[in-house]
């Protein structure tokens, strides 16, 4: 997809974002460019039920370049610069193990 594709439920929308699109949807938490799904591996508590990270839509997206990094804005995601998340997604195979960590 390209940079800034904007994606509602996993699934592009046909939008690209842009400051006036932003403008128009205040409020609206960007998932952009690209997602990176997570699958928990702890039942119970990140995987199956009602806490399973991909039922409850919890990712590794890009988003705009304009939003501070490092601190909690989105629903439980991990957001990242659109050229950040496009290098991530090519260097990443499908099952890779995902450590997330507090510093």
């Amino acid at each position: 997809m390209p940079v800034n594709t904007v994606f509602a439920a996993r699934r592009p929308t046909g939008e690209i974002y842009s400051p006036e699109l932003a403008a128009a949807h205040p409020g609206r938490d960007w998932i952009l460019t690209r997602i990176l799904w997570l699958s928990g591996c702890e039942p119970g508590c990140n995987r199956l039920g009602g806490v399973d990270t991909m039922r409850r839509f919890i990712y590794i997206h890009g988003c705009p370049d304009s939003e501070p990094m490092g601190v909690p804005k989105s629903h439980g995601c991990i957001r990242m610069h659109n050229p950040d998340i496009v290098d991530l997604f090519e260097l990443v195979p499908a099952y890779t193990p995902v450590e997330i960590t507090e510093d």
